[in-house]
């Protein structure tokens, strides 16, 4: 028999058809990932999120082409410039086709057995959300103890939910029935000491705004009463020097990071008095590890 030429038609259905057979196999919940300058990790973000049958990236505002690498990736790209982390995963919510969100940061990964549980409860829901419990790895180590070893969020939840609008601490609303899930999200919150020394600052300052906001000022006991509880309260309440000196390093700069925030609210009521220049606004765009 002669053979007869595919046309160019016939070649795009296949492909169409072929599209249609991957995403049965994929899971029905859109991920949902809130970015800023994350052209480093933006790429792997994506495609370790391909089990999911959607993937959205709300960009608020990169200047590394985060933008483009996420869509040549295979994600949906939102652009709301100079929002919160919240207010961006609330866009996405917003847009999600799913009637199941997974809320996910650029340096989160879903692993295969996560992934497996996720299509089970998923499959047959129980709970109108549920929390997951980070494995956090810090300088090479995963940190089984102090305030990381005991790190849960809800970030699986039904698409009517949304999250609480601050600064920093973003949560998702109230929800009286959250259910827990067994397996664990790994978390790699930062490259190396100067990008935690970064973040810890850039938060401190958020933080700080996000209480002058509400009318709090900084006392004697907030400088020097928090900072020396929180590190007691990481390095031995919760066993933080279980973990080495990793342990010792995180609980001594979470101890850091509760002094900063205060010393910032401090400086922001002493530039109310017209003592100093004011600072320019900050924007804010990631998630805090520590919290």
């Amino acid at each position: 028999m002669p053979r007869r030429e595919v046309s160019t038609h016939e070649c795009l259905r296949v492909d169409e058809i072929l599209t249609d057979l991957m995403q049965l196999h994929k899971l029905p919940v859109t991920v949902v990932i809130p970015t800023l300058n994350e052209a480093t990790q933006i790429c792997e973000a994506v495609g370790a999120a391909g089990w999911a049958n959607e993937v959205i990236v709300v960009d608020g505002g990169s200047t590394d082409g985060t933008q483009v690498l996420a869509r040549s990736a295979g994600a949906t790209v939102l652009e709301v410039p100079r929002r919160t982390i919240a207010a961006q995963r609330n866009a996405g919510i917003v847009a999600a086709r799913n009637d199941w969100i997974l809320a996910l940061d650029a340096d989160e990964r879903v692993e295969d057995e996560l992934r497996d549980e996720l299509g089970a409860v998923l499959a047959a829901p129980q709970h109108a959300a549920y929390r997951i419990h980070f494995r956090n790895i810090y300088l090479g180590r995963e940190l089984r103890h102090g305030h990381w070893g005991r790190d849960w969020h809800v970030r699986l939840f039904s698409h009517d939910r949304r999250f609480v609008e601050r600064r920093v601490h973003e949560s998702l609303e109230p929800i009286d029935d959250v259910g827990s899930l067994s397996m664990q999200l790994e978390h790699r919150p930062y490259r190396d000491l100067t990008h935690h020394l970064e973040k810890m600052i850039r938060y401190a300052r958020w933080g700080a705004e996000d209480l002058y906001e509400c009318g709090r000022r900084a006392g004697a006991w907030d400088l020097t009463g928090v900072p020396a509880w929180r590190f007691f309260r990481e390095y031995v309440i919760f066993s933080g020097w279980r973990d080495g000196r990793p342990g010792l390093v995180v609980a001594t700069l979470s101890a850091c990071a509760a002094l900063l925030k205060y010393a910032f609210l401090f400086a922001m009521e002493w530039q109310t008095e017209g003592r100093q220049p004011t600072y320019p606004a900050a924007s804010t765009h990631e998630r805090n590890p520590g919290k």
